[in-house]
């Protein structure tokens, strides 16, 4: 749900233009890698969940405890890299929102606030 969250936020207000442009510049910092990471991360957290939960969901008919100790060992090694992941994307996002110039924003300022509340909050799901 938070990576959801974080997606929509910046695929929907993440990006805004001036009134003397027509072209769109990421709400953080104008830095468009911003913009990019964490919507790159939010779709891939998504679709890994949805792998997972699907794993769990078909976990018992699985027979071969060979086969249930490596899944087992890929969903902890996916959730110890995605909490990096999300770490490292928090950073990265308080660190170009602390950057961006207040003039620079006119409107999806609670909608970046609540992209690095989200990812923040990420850490500990």
């Amino acid at each position: 749900i938070f990576a959801l969250i974080v997606f929509s936020c910046l695929v929907g207000e993440g990006y805004t233009n001036p009134s003397s442009s027509a072209k769109l510049f990421c709400i953080f910092n104008h830095n468009e890698d911003a913009c990019r990471y964490g919507i790159g991360i939010g779709v891939l957290a998504f679709l890994a969940c949805i792998f997972f939960f699907m794993v769990d969901i078909y976990f018992p008919q699985i027979s071969n405890t060979t086969d249930r100790k490596y899944l087992v060992l890929a969903d902890l090694g996916f959730s110890g890299l995605w909490t990096f992941l999300w770490f490292i994307g928090f950073c990265f996002l308080t660190n170009q929102w602390a950057w961006t110039r207040a003039e620079d924003v006119h409107i999806g300022a609670d909608s970046a606030r609540a992209a690095i509340t989200f990812s923040f909050f990420s850490l500990f799901s």
